[in-house]
């Protein structure tokens, strides 16, 4: 359950008269048109079962809808240099090192061709640099610059800052159980699609991508 105090950045982020009403009514009307499920509104019903689960994924859907929605917004409003597609591949340099950009698709899940697009504008910024392969002539190794290891720790500083002042009124088993939760999520997630992509399950021992995309 998440603590009452943990409206408080909602309802302060519309004026308090009537306009907040239809603010968050037309906030809840774009979530539920946008994961197109006429459950989407639903935060999910108690109990167990195929039903239960179904409940729960729609309402669940709908806010993470929601929540990518926001942050995406909150990112342009904050100035990064990053985009989403962009901030993953640059986190996964920063914090692994030097790799070729097949292992680099590999890694985040995306097809070598839009992982080189994306490669592209970051060398293109000077966030990512190339290195000859001394393994393969013809390839080439990617790293983040200084420039790059400087935008990704702006990113992580900023991102954390904000979340800090929304979570600061939350109860601390709140806080918590939020965070055990959707790394649970998270590593469902990377299971899944190892599974779905014929690689069976996520090696045992190696770190997943939400460990090391913070």
């Amino acid at each position: 359950m998440i603590g009452t105090g943990s409206r408080r950045g909602q309802d302060s982020a519309v004026p308090k008269d009537g306009a907040s009403t239809t603010a968050r009514t037309a906030t809840a009307a774009t979530a539920h048109i946008e994961t197109g499920s006429t459950e989407a509104l639903n935060t999910g019903a108690p109990g167990t079962g195929t039903a239960a689960a179904e409940a729960a994924a729609s309402g669940l859907g709908a806010e993470m809808v929601r929540l990518t929605r926001f942050f995406t917004a909150w990112t342009q409003r904050a100035g990064l240099e990053c985009g989403a597609a962009d901030r993953v591949l640059l986190a996964r340099l920063v914090t692994c090192g030097r790799r070729r950009a097949t292992d680099l698709a590999a890694d985040v899940f995306l097809d070598l061709s839009t992982v080189s697009r994306q490669v592209r504008s970051l060398v293109d910024r000077g966030l990512v640099e190339r290195h000859p392969d001394p393994e393969d002539r013809r390839g080439s190794l990617l790293s983040a610059t200084e420039a790059g290891h400087a935008a990704y720790q702006s990113a992580v500083r900023r991102r954390e800052a904000e979340l800090t002042r929304l979570l600061e009124p939350w109860p601390a088993e709140d806080r918590h159980q939020l965070t055990r939760l959707l790394k649970r999520l998270n590593d469902d997630l990377v299971d899944s699609t190892y599974t779905s992509l014929g690689a069976g399950p996520h090696p045992v021992g190696e770190a997943r991508q939400g460990d090391l995309h913070a």
